[in-house]
């Protein structure tokens, strides 16, 4: 009895970590976004400077359209927006980016 608890045991213990690791396979730019930046930046508007929203012409007006602006702004922070870097990795940040970068257009105005 004892051996088939810890036999079952150490299935669930694997399938736990086989689960774990499929989700970080699938994680997304999108999931990221979501997880880390959508309580500012919900619909892409910008709840902290509404001006500095993530619409396309307003990426394109501050300087922000480069995948390579949008990384540093995310590792640095910059006026009401905190410093990733240090709680995301390199990979995490630029797959926010690219998705920043590729969904701009999509924004509409929520208020």
């Amino acid at each position: 009895m004892r051996q088939l608890k810890r036999f079952l045991i150490n299935c669930l213990l694997l399938l736990n970590l086989k689960q774990n690791v499929h989700a970080k396979e699938v994680e997304t730019g999108e999931v990221l976004f979501i997880q880390n930046c959508s309580v500012c930046h919900r619909g892409g508007n910008n709840i902290i400077i509404p001006e500095k929203n993530l619409r396309k012409e307003t990426l394109q007006a501050n300087g922000m359209d480069q995948l390579e602006a949008i990384i540093y702004q995310i590792t640095n922070g910059k006026n009401g927006m905190p410093a990733f870097g240090g709680r995301l990795s390199e990979m995490q940040i630029e797959k926010i980016s690219n998705y920043v970068l590729s969904n701009s257009w999509e924004v509409e105005k929520t208020f």
